[in-house]
């Protein structure tokens, strides 16, 4: 409850209009219109935060201090790539987003990756990517060549 509280008071604070409405039967409406505008604001942030770097993870805890398997599996799977330069989001510091980034990709569960600001997938998703090959190539597509590549070439 408090986070639709804060949500609605964001939104209005932001300046956005909400409406009032009295029905025939006489009771006034309005929750629906501000929690509209705060979804679509939350929306709105977690598509720009998507897009922000190359490699985007929201997870439970942070890279260097994983609170979950999961999420430690995502670090531990973009480190041995070579990847330490992304954006990470601990959800445990705020309930909101941790919703809200469920919604926004249609996904029940953390940790969740994106590229380019596109959803990849969760922890098994990246797993699998990962043990097929496919994780080089995608990382590759964003101008990151995978650590892997370089140590098969110093094993040869």
């Amino acid at each position: 409850m408090n986070g639709l509280i804060r949500a609605g008071v964001s939104c209005l604070r932001t300046g956005a209009a909400h409406y009032l409405t009295r029905p025939a039967g006489g009771r006034v409406l309005s929750a629906p219109a501000r929690f509209l505008c705060a979804s679509a604001d939350q929306q709105k942030d977690l598509g720009t935060m998507v897009k922000k770097d190359k490699v985007v993870v929201f997870m439970k805890g942070t890279p260097a201090q994983p609170m979950c398997g999961f999420s430690n599996a995502v670090v531990q799977i973009l480190r041995m790539h070579g990847v330490d330069n992304y954006a990470a989001y601990n959800v445990l510091e705020d309930q909101d987003l941790r919703q809200g980034v469920k919604e926004f990709s249609n996904w029940p569960t953390i940790p969740q990756v994106y590229f380019n600001g596109e959803f990849v997938g969760g922890c098994d998703i990246l797993l699998q990517m990962h043990q097929n090959g496919d994780l080089v190539d995608e990382l590759k597509k964003l101008g990151i060549e995978s650590a892997l590549l370089d140590a098969e070439k110093e094993s040869k």
